[in-house]
């Protein structure tokens, strides 16, 4: 799993065909690794920044993307502990909202010879930018990759729809969020979870409602969205939509199924989102399952059923 980190630079750089180098010595503030620090500073994407020069940013098509942009690269990083860590590799980056309303990001960053990062940002206002940092840590076993550090995706969602699968409960009174899923011989599952944080009885009837949404977030049509046993068995209680009322703290589970198959040349249905609505009416949260359907043109969908 991607780490989300969230580490300001440290040390300089020397950038050339071996790329970033790491200056053997940390900053005179900031203990070696290994060392106990006297202070602790916590880090956050506004944190003052130690001593450092920073990388040129290589001219690539990979350090802009969706409106977000790489700004500056630092060799190493200093982490929560305020320990600088030289084998660390750091990245600046701002991100702009063309949209009319709150947006919330989530940013996946990838550099050669170090182990990828993830970064939610948000929310971001109508035509704001917000500026951040992240750092990845040197691969095991791998040499530093230099100053090629690319955007490997970056999904928006309107704030108002974004998952609170932690934190305080939604003016829903319910979370709704997903989770990372499974993935196997062609056969996509991902859970879809319910739960009434809120003071009153939640009740919902059979299945959640689902829209599909495409990359340019525009709804995707022609998609049959069916019950999951006409798109694959996946064993466990029969999959029959009833009733169901969630006392306070109770919590229930969905699910989608579906099946990368492509079975003819164009056609195939490549879409981040998916807007769940967990009963008809009901406020919608837009997930990020990463719906590759092939040319199948189904998505399965189980009913609620209580989770013990």
């Amino acid at each position: 799993m991607l780490a989300l980190l969230a580490l300001a630079g440290c040390g300089t750089a020397e950038p050339g065909a071996g790329g970033a180098r790491a200056e053997a010595l940390c900053p005179s503030k900031a203990p070696r690794y290994g060392e106990v620090p006297r202070d602790r500073p916590t880090a956050t994407a506004d944190a003052p920044r130690p001593p450092g020069t920073p990388t040129p940013v290589p001219s690539s098509t990979g350090t802009a993307r969706d409106g977000v942009r790489i700004t500056r690269l630092y060799a190493g990083a200093i982490d929560e502990e305020g320990v600088c860590r030289p084998s660390s590799l750091t990245a600046e980056f701002e991100v702009t909202n063309p949209a009319a309303h709150d947006m919330t990001y989530t940013v996946v960053f990838d550099a050669k010879g170090y182990t990828g990062a993830s970064r939610a940002v948000g929310p971001v206002g109508p035509g704001k930018t917000v500026h951040g940092r992240v750092a990845m840590s040197r691969s095991y076993g791998d040499a530093a990759g230099g100053t090629s550090v690319s955007l490997m995706s970056v999904r928006s969602i309107p704030s108002a729809e974004a998952p609170a699968p932690g934190g305080p409960c939604p003016a829903s009174g319910v979370r709704v969020y997903a989770d990372e899923g499974d993935a196997a011989m062609g056969l996509r599952v991902v859970g879809l979870h319910l739960e009434n944080c809120g003071k009153e009885p939640y009740a919902v009837d059979g299945r959640p409602e689902l829209e599909i949404i495409d990359a340019e977030h525009e709804r995707v049509d022609g998609v049959k969205i069916l019950p999951s046993a006409e798109v694959a068995q996946l064993g466990g209680p029969p999959d029959v939509a009833r009733p169901l009322t969630l006392r306070p703290g109770e919590r229930a589970l969905s699910g989608i199924v579906w099946r990368n198959t492509v079975e003819a040349v164009g056609g195939a249905v490549n879409a981040p989102y998916l807007r769940v609505r967990a009963r008809a009416g009901a406020a919608p949260v837009t997930v990020t399952p990463e719906l590759d359907l092939g040319t199948t043109g189904r998505l399965g969908v189980q009913a609620w059923r209580k989770q013990e």
